[in-house]
């Protein structure tokens, strides 16, 4: 795997260099000098653990080859803090993707990390078969969250576990089986969940379980442009002519994620919620990247669509990297649960419970909502005063601190600059920036960093973006 990636960077670097047109930096031939990471008051702890080689050789060793990781020679990650990760040899990193979108409050948040040693002190781990508050605590605290009569909750280990749970719920309580999920998803990666998923390089070849891909409403990509009309107008065609004229649900993110940080139409979900539910259905909203005020302006990611779910699956950021996560509904669907048995050996376990309850805490005492609207606004500036130095840059997208950067060779064509993807990666990364990238053809930049980033971290972000990109 390491010989190709070596082979596949190789080939990235060429193609760069033949394909796109000079930069408006590099054409003006300005020498920018490297950015410098702002300035942060911490001093990491030495380390005296295995070398980035060793770890790398005990993985291939003994964890399963599909477990993939970034760059030609990935970072060994040994402490972390705030909006900052170190390695080994104690050179700091920004991390601009919080963990794959899962670090909420920061690196080891001293509120977060308090609460979690407090509970494990008294008690670990207990069940749902028994009582202790620190579950039924928790799932007050997370239903106050909660908009309209969406106040049952259920908690789970994982978004994939949450979104499994979810479709069992939707299809118990309409009765009916087909669901209807949007191409370019991702709701997940089990068995359960793949065939709601609609990105290819995700899928394996399984029975997908009754799920229908409807068209995307991508502003950027999409055949109808902004228009939620005629993509909604494709979810009504689908019921009426793929489906029996009764579906079980639909579920969508607001932002998808893996997907590239792509956003919906605006007003597609109110216009989708209102044909599925006419067609027998339920409607889940996946916040499992958007939620818990990341997107600045709401602190669910559907509420910038101004509907109401039935069902709402979260994840990721609820626990700022603690296994967790939430199904929330209303008593009415929860009611058919009760048909059978159900419990959950680990979801809301004491210690998960009191770290989730800590990290609304801290968001709400930080005001990290307000923080993302501010400090994403500023970002999206700039990078979109960014693109009209760059022509790989195609489009720049996102709300609050969830954000996308598409590359692209051509911007008429939008034809995905997949090469030079591999490349920036990987020159941010030795300039001490980590990003995620996502989309179908890997082209799209995720910068979706831990909630406490600042307008300097933005900065630097971009500057970092300009020089790498000027060397192109």
């Amino acid at each position: 795997m390491q010989r190709q990636l070596k082979k596949t960077i190789s080939i990235a670097k060429r193609a760069c260099f033949s394909s796109l047109r000079p930069s408006a930096a590099a054409a003006d031939n300005v020498a920018l000098p490297p950015p410098s990471l702002p300035p942060f008051n911490y001093q990491p702890r030495p380390y005296n653990g295995p070398s980035a080689d060793e770890v790398l050789a005990k993985r291939k060793k003994f964890l399963g080859p599909s477990v993939m990781h970034y760059y030609q020679k990935p970072v060994n990650i040994v402490e972390g803090k705030m909006q900052y990760v170190f390695d080994e040899s104690g050179k700091r990193y920004l991390d601009a993707f919080a963990g794959i979108v899962t670090v909420s409050c920061g690196h080891c948040h001293p509120e977060v990390l308090d609460a979690i040693i407090e509970q494990s002190k008294l008690l670990q781990h207990t069940t749902t078969i028994y009582l202790n508050h620190a579950m039924a605590d928790y799932a007050e605290a997370l239903a106050s969250k909660m908009p309209g009569n969406l106040k049952v909750v259920y908690f789970v280990n994982s978004g994939s576990e949450a979104n499994e749970l979810a479709t069992l719920m939707a299809r118990l309580y309409t009765g009916n089986l087909g669901m209807i999920s949007l191409r370019n998803a991702y709701h997940g990666g089990s068995s359960g969940t793949l065939g709601l998923t609609a990105v290819g390089t995700w899928k394996y070849p399984i029975p997908e379980g009754n799920v229908h891909h409807v068209m995307n409403p991508d502003p950027y990509r999409g055949v109808f442009g902004a228009d939620a009309h005629s993509y909604a107008k494709d979810v009504q065609d689908h019921i009426e002519y793929g489906s029996s004229g009764k579906v079980a649900g639909f579920i969508a993110e607001t932002v998808q994620g893996v997907g590239g940080a792509t956003e919906l139409a605006p007003g597609y979900l109110k216009l989708v919620y209102d044909i599925i539910r006419k067609a027998g259905g339920v409607c889940i909203a996946d916040e499992v990247q958007t939620g818990f005020g990341r997107m600045g302006s709401h602190y669910w990611g559907f509420e910038t669509q101004g509907v109401i779910p039935d069902i709402v699956t979260m994840a990721k950021g609820i626990g700022n990297g603690l296994p967790l996560g939430a199904v929330v509904t209303t008593p009415e669907i929860a009611s058919v649960m009760t048909q059978k048995l159900q419990l959950n050996t680990f979801g809301g376990n004491p210690v998960c419970s009191a770290g989730g309850l800590a990290v609304l805490r801290v968001l709400d005492k930080e005001k990290r909502q307000a923080h993302c609207a501010h400090v994403g606004s500023h970002l999206l500036d700039r990078l979109r005063s960014l693109m009209q130095r760059h022509e790989i840059i195609g489009n720049v997208r996102g709300k609050g601190l969830m954000v996308g950067v598409e590359l692209v060779t051509d911007r008429k064509e939008k034809t995905p600059a997949k090469a030079e993807t591999i490349v920036l990666l990987e020159k941010l990364k030795e300039l001490g920036v980590l990003v995620g990238k996502g989309g179908l053809h890997g082209n799209v930049f995720r910068i979706k960093p831990p909630m406490c980033f600042t307008k300097d971290d933005a900065d630097f972000v971009v500057d970092a973006l300009d020089y790498a990109m000027s060397k192109l």
